[in-house]
């Protein structure tokens, strides 16, 4: 079974919605799991509310630190554009989605991230699915 990593600095708003979008879109045929390099004390309550608005809940996930295990354990690593490339290992596949920060910002910019999340989710199970690149 193909595992994806989804990293960002603190695993607390982009990472933590692209784990929970690929947990819920693969049903079950990819591990999905994320990790910070500094991980905040808790997931922001703005990316809670605006995954609970299309019905999954993120309410109990926590972040969690990167370590060098999670790296190697991945078939990809992909971080979310808010400068993680030091997880960068040679021998994994990874990617950097370029993906804008919402903390601080509007629900309204909180929902926008979350629907270019799901938009490159869809596109990553596409292709991990059929195993075009």
């Amino acid at each position: 079974m193909k595992k994806v990593l989804f990293v960002c600095v603190e695993n607390a708003c982009r990472s933590q919605m692209a784990e929970a979008f690929l947990s819920k879109l693969s049903s079950g045929k990819i591990v999905a799991f994320s990790a910070g390099v500094k991980p905040a004390n808790q997931v922001n309550p703005m990316a809670v509310e605006v995954m609970r608005e299309i019905g999954i809940d993120m309410s109990k996930q926590k972040p969690k630190m990167l370590t060098q295990e999670m790296i190697r354990e991945a078939d990809k690593v992909i971080t979310m554009g808010c400068g993680a490339e030091v997880c960068r290992a040679p021998l994994v596949e990874s990617e950097d989605w370029g993906i804008e920060d919402p903390s601080c910002k509007s629900i309204e910019k909180f929902r926008e991230v979350r629907d270019q999340i799901k938009r490159r989710v869809e596109k990553l199970l596409d292709q991990l699915i059929s195993g075009n690149k």
